[in-house]
């Protein structure tokens, strides 16, 4: 891919994927509204494994501006190290998730069946949605993490990098963003 056509074709996807989102809280926004008006909205505490994640991502993004600044401050630098410490944070913040949901499980909340609330199915649904996008981050710093190694990235040639960093940032900004949704908005 070109450096004229990466940047931009970056962009349109998460503008794509922010237009998912704003459809899928739209959603729970507006069945929340119904069902609380019937009196059937059931408020449900988020997961500590879910705050557990947020700290993971956080930090992988943390590294990742560490990375980008080193080899930007010395044209030899390779960002492998940060790489690795990246994808393992990013690791960790789907296994939070999955935590997370086991924990919903454990409390007897399902996404779907005889048991399962509106509510409950809303959580399953949004979390999972941004699961799947940040497994999909996660392949894009694997992937990143391995030309790393194979020294593909210095602060000469370092477009890869930034734009697995740029995607990785997204997903971590639209997490917090979907947290603070789900925290107030139950």
């Amino acid at each position: 891919m070109e450096n004229k056509t990466a940047k931009p074709l970056l962009w349109i996807g998460m503008a794509s994927i922010v237009m998912a989102f704003a459809g899928l809280t739209s959603g729970y926004v507006v069945a929340k509204g119904s069902l609380v008006a019937k009196n059937i909205w059931l408020t449900i505490p988020l997961p500590t494994a879910f705050y557990y994640s947020t700290v993971a991502i956080f930090l992988s993004s943390l590294i990742l501006i560490a990375g980008q600044r080193k080899m930007k401050a010395d044209a030899t630098y390779s960002p492998k190290r940060n790489m690795q410490w990246a994808l393992l944070a990013g690791l960790a913040f789907l296994g939070f998730q999955v935590a997370g949901w086991t924990h919903l499980v454990d409390a007897n909340i399902w996404f779907t069946g005889p048991n399962s609330t509106p509510a409950g199915s809303w959580l399953y649904v949004i979390t999972w949605f941004h699961w799947m996008h940040a497994l999909a981050g996660v392949v894009v710093l694997a992937i990143t993490t391995w030309r790393s190694v194979q020294g593909r990235y210095s602060g000469a040639s370092y477009l890869g990098y930034s734009l697995a960093a740029q995607f990785w940032h997204f997903l971590g900004i639209l997490w917090i963003y979907l947290l603070l949704f789900l925290a107030f908005l139950r």
